[in-house]
């Protein structure tokens, strides 16, 4: 499945190859529910390494957030997209006592496209030191949460998930969140569509720049996975191969980073902090 790094893409092309009478997916289950009018959840699991392969997805649960008026600026609809998120997001990563996660911005923000790990990470609320000012070991409102930007090896000379497995096993973390820009093959749902899973991620992959992937046996916690399309490539957008080995983004892309960076960190927000009543 060329040039897209989203499972509800994947699944929609794998169905017409198959072209099954039913549209059902062997190894694939596909529910869909809308929690408002404005929202669409998709969940999406992998169950077998066949349907793994055919997807070039790994096996596990991947959650497509759409919310097509997102950027109109309506507040009722930044609001049920952000409690769309935060609640998937919690069957992810169940709060508890004890919970303790690291959140990673992955990307280049001085690359607009690819700088929505960046500047999500920049609007998340992080609590570690609080838990080291006070000694504690737990909470019943918030979670320990830490949060870092590793940059990109062009920029450090390191493997980003070398940087986040040392952290790793210095922080002990319940979960790792990786936030990153995605690639698609349609247009329309680069301003639209978040996607989460609890395979990790793969960095670069989906601009032909893949760098070494983030999951748990990479890193030494489960990855939770958040990305949004923020670019896709000419050939897609053409339909044709022959066309120029290019990525394109919207000329909105400010706005795009912006508005989704928000949505995305206030979800985590409300996720891990589920008591202290943030919005």
């Amino acid at each position: 499945m060329k040039y897209t790094d989203l499972a509800i893409e994947s699944a929609k092309l794998l169905k017409m190859q198959l072209d099954s009478a039913d549209g059902s997916l062997p190894g694939v289950t596909v529910k869909e529910d809308h929690p408002s009018k404005n929202v669409s959840v998709t969940h999406i699991t992998v169950e077998t390494q066949e349907a793994a392969q055919k997807m070039n997805k790994p096996c596990g649960t991947y959650i497509t957030v759409e919310s097509p008026q997102l950027l109109q600026g309506d507040s009722q609809i930044v609001c049920e997209t952000r409690k769309a998120l935060s609640k998937e997001l919690s069957r992810l990563v169940p709060f508890h006592y004890h919970l303790k996660v690291l959140i990673a911005g992955i990307g280049n923000e001085k690359i607009t496209p690819d700088s929505l790990g960046p500047h999500t990470v920049s609007k998340v609320r992080v609590t570690r030191h609080l838990f080291l000012a006070y000694d504690c070991d737990g909470d019943p409102e918030q979670a320990n949460v830490a949060a870092i930007n590793p940059g990109v090896m062009a920029q450090t000379g390191v493997e980003t998930a070398e940087i986040l497995r040392r952290l790793v096993n210095f922080l002990k973390p319940d979960a790792l969140i990786a936030i990153d820009s995605l690639a698609a093959r349609d247009v329309n749902r680069m301003n639209t569509t978040i996607q989460m899973t609890d395979t990790g991620i793969s960095p670069g992959a989906g601009t032909k720049n893949q760098r070494a992937e983030l999951t748990k046996e990479t890193v030494g916690c489960p990855v939770i996975a958040i990305g949004v399309p923020t670019v896709i490539h000419c050939q897609a957008l053409l339909n044709d191969d022959q066309a120029p080995d290019m990525i394109v983004t919207a000329t909105n892309i400010d706005q795009v980073i912006h508005d989704f960076s928000s949505v995305i960190a206030d979800g985590i927000n409300e996720a891990l902090h589920p008591g202290l009543h943030l919005f």
